[in-house]
């Protein structure tokens, strides 16, 4: 039986997501993404999920930040699932009259809510949680206090809270995208009862600093032959105002000719270019019906 170390504590969307790639396995929870992270690299756990991107606020810069930054390791598979964000509330307050004094979750949780929280809650305290389910658990621990927290539907179960308001998240069609990584190996695994929606290898380009259209050629290395790419974000290197690298995603996996060929290229015009994984990418029930729509 496997380690997988998830985002914690129980309740957390990673969770979900951590159980349906590793139903039989041992879950872990861990209270932060980088603890996560951390435990992987060290080779404590065999297996890490952690959320890396949102459909509606992008991209999970902890975790992508951390991974390159702090504790590279490889991506061995990805998944994405169904994000239903509810406003979670103590038994024993009144669902119809309770104005709560906070509202408690994670940074991306109350983000994804922002409509709502001004609609319903434009004077009320927000504060942040490493986690949906750690708010959902600090609200079972403190009943008594007049707070609220946005997490899912698992978490009310878990903690016995009442759901006070159900699919609060601006947007309809919510996903989060949640990557495994791994310090032990880098061969991808299959997460069965998943639909399978293609393969991808991702990328991290840093363009040389002195390279007028850079960026241009680097798009080029991977036009013209024909390899798509999916996703093209920057970020900063964290080494002055002005300095980014970029995280690019081609649909395939790594093969012998045309990526190695498109980094060959790319080196040879000073890029440096690390594979942060090739992996297939997998959805649940609810994000597949969601694409079908």
């Amino acid at each position: 039986m496997k380690k997988i170390g998830y985002l914690g504590p129980r309740g957390t969307f990673t969770e979900i997501a951590a159980k349906q790639a590793f139903p039989e396995d041992e879950l872990i929870p861990i209270r932060s993404i980088p603890k996560v992270i951390d435990h992987a690299f060290s080779k404590t756990i065999d297996y890490a999920v952690v959320p890396i991107e949102n459909a509606i606020e992008g991209t999970v810069n902890v975790t992508l930040d951390y991974l390159i930054h702090q504790k590279p390791m490889p991506i061995v598979a990805s998944l994405s699932i169904g994000i239903n964000q509810h406003l979670l509330m103590s038994p024993s307050k009144n669902v119809e009259t309770y104005i709560p004094r906070k509202i408690l979750s994670h940074p991306q949780a109350i983000a994804q809510c922002h409509r709502y929280l001004q609609m319903h809650y434009p004077e009320v305290e927000i504060e942040y949680a490493d986690s949906t389910g750690q708010a959902a658990a600090w609200l079972a621990q403190h009943s008594n206090e007049d707070v609220c927290v946005i997490a899912n539907e698992q978490a009310a179960k878990t903690y016995g809270l009442r759901i006070a308001a159900r699919d609060i998240q601006d947007y309809d069609h919510n996903q989060t995208r949640f990557v495994v990584l791994s310090a032990k190996t880098q061969q991808p695994i299959t997460i069965k009862n998943a639909r399978h929606l293609g393969d991808k290898t991702s990328l991290m380009i840093t363009l040389p600093s002195d390279f007028t259209g850079a960026l241009h050629q680097v798009l080029s290395a991977f036009a013209w032959r024909k390899l798509n790419l999916s996703k093209i974000e920057s970020r900063p290197t964290k080494t002055g105002l002005g300095n980014y690298f970029f995280i690019i995603e081609v649909d395939q996996l790594m093969d012998d000719v045309l990526l190695p060929g498109a980094i060959a290229e790319l080196t040879a015009l000073g890029c440096h270019v690390e594979v942060l994984g090739s992996y297939p990418s997998y959805s649940d029930q609810s994000v597949s019906a969601a694409i079908k729509q």
